[in-house]
């Protein structure tokens, strides 16, 4: 039960919760007016037919992803919220999204015949054919008073100018359209003049791009013999024909550059090699002029080259006899030096006879047997040692005598000292 008062925020706070709840996100059909764009990006409008109006909110970051121009008197269908704005108690849609009316039921068909035809298996990857690398010939389907061929022309004329370029003629727009396009597939695939196909158109709204959406179309792309690129449309638009297609171009000017990617790469490919090729050369050329450079420094005349040993041998010769010169002014420096050697290690004689007389007149003198001829006598006590003393004696010591002839044997009688 709500309370007996309630306050006026408490009360649109209610109704809107009220609304949102009741009110799932809907489709809503009108024209469009009194169109205001505010400075934050918002854009505020008012939907209205011939019995009613209700005011309208479509947020920034919606109102950015819009891709045509809105204004005041489309016809347009709205995806929006049904809301009140509580600040003033205005009920309002809040807009998620925007289309022009008819649309809804043109998208309809489209998904319809996506379903039917994908279930057939005609956008298959497995039944796509492989683009040649290099076509020899390309065939574009266009209109030829359309922008599009223009836009492909000047791509493959910069991008692969060797190879020629067939128009297949047919209108791009219009109730006819279908019919043409898929005729002008077959006429292309019966002249066996090109080796690869483009299908191609500019940008546009649903309405304009509708031939390409048609069953014709996709099954003539199917039947074609010859590998088929479509580029219909802007990077954001999707057509029957591009799923059907062996490969999607996200624009003309995308489809002559698929093509010619092959040729193009190639050509890119063959100008990196020239560079390379000149380079290596270049620098080949310049490495074998420095070689000769180096040889013409080595190469000498005959008659330089004699001079030039003469000069050497001469050299060679003063060098020679320098080194003669040193040589023997050593041998010479050292045979005096032998010489002072020698003389000093060589003994006086005659210094050395007057020495040696001398020394052998001192051991003589020296000689024990010379005192024993003076009259001089060893006395030896019994263990044989030499008395030098009285007091090595005792009274009845026997006592051994040397003489100089001889020898003979004593007792000690008696000892008298000093």
């Amino acid at each position: 039960m709500l309370a007996e008062i309630v306050t006026v925020t408490e009360l649109n706070r209610l109704a809107r919760s009220a609304l949102e709840r009741e009110f799932p996100l809907l489709w809503v059909a009108g024209e469009v007016s009194n169109l205001t764009r505010a400075p934050s990006g918002h854009v505020y409008f008012t939907l209205k037919d011939a019995g009613a109006q209700v005011r309208c909110a479509m947020f920034r970051s919606r109102a950015q992803t819009l891709p045509w121009q809105l204004e005041n008197g489309q016809q347009v269908e709205a995806r929006a919220l049904v809301t009140i704005y509580e600040a003033r108690g205005d009920f309002q849609l809040n807009v998620e999204n925007l289309r022009r009316a008819g649309l809804g039921r043109l998208y309809e068909a489209f998904l319809r015949l996506k379903e039917k035809l994908a279930t057939e298996g005609l956008f298959a990857e497995a039944r796509k054919r492989p683009l040649p690398r290099f076509p020899r010939r390309i065939g574009v389907i266009t209109s030829p008073r359309a922008a599009a061929l223009r836009d492909v022309l000047v791509t493959l004329k910069r991008r692969a100018p060797n190879v020629p370029v067939i128009v297949y003629p047919t209108l791009v727009q219009g109730t006819d359209a279908a019919g043409q396009v898929a005729e002008a597939l077959r006429t292309a695939g019966e002249r066996d003049e090109c080796d690869l196909l483009l299908v191609v158109r500019g940008g546009g709204s649903l309405e304009d791009l509708w031939a390409f959406n048609e069953e014709i179309v996709a099954r003539a792309i199917v039947a074609s013999p010859i590998p088929v690129i479509a580029g219909v449309g802007h990077e954001t638009d999707i057509t029957i024909a591009d799923l059907a297609a062996d490969r999607r171009a996200a624009t003309p000017t995308a489809a002559a550059e698929i093509a010619s990617a092959g040729w193009f790469d190639a050509a890119d490919e063959m100008t990196r090699l020239a560079a390379g090729l000149r380079a290596a050369m270049r620098a080949r050329i310049e490495n074998r002029m420095q070689r000769v450079d180096l040889l013409a420094r080595q190469l000498v005349h005959p008659a330089a080259r004699l001079a030039r040993s003469r000069q050497r041998l001469d050299h060679l010769a003063t060098r020679l006899a320098a080194a003669g010169d040193r040589l023997a002014a050593r041998r010479r420096q050292r045979l005096t030096t032998l010489r002072l050697r020698l003389a000093q290690a060589r003994p006086n004689l005659e210094l050395r006879r007057t020495k040696l007389e001398r020394l052998s007149a001192s051991l003589t003198a020296l000689n024990p047997r010379a005192a024993l001829a003076r009259g001089y006598v060893l006395v030896r006590d019994p263990a044989g040692q030499l008395v030098r003393s009285h007091r090595q004696l005792t009274a009845g010591m026997a006592l051994s005598l040397r003489f100089a002839d001889g020898g003979a044997e004593a007792l000690v009688s008696k000892i008298i000292p000093d």
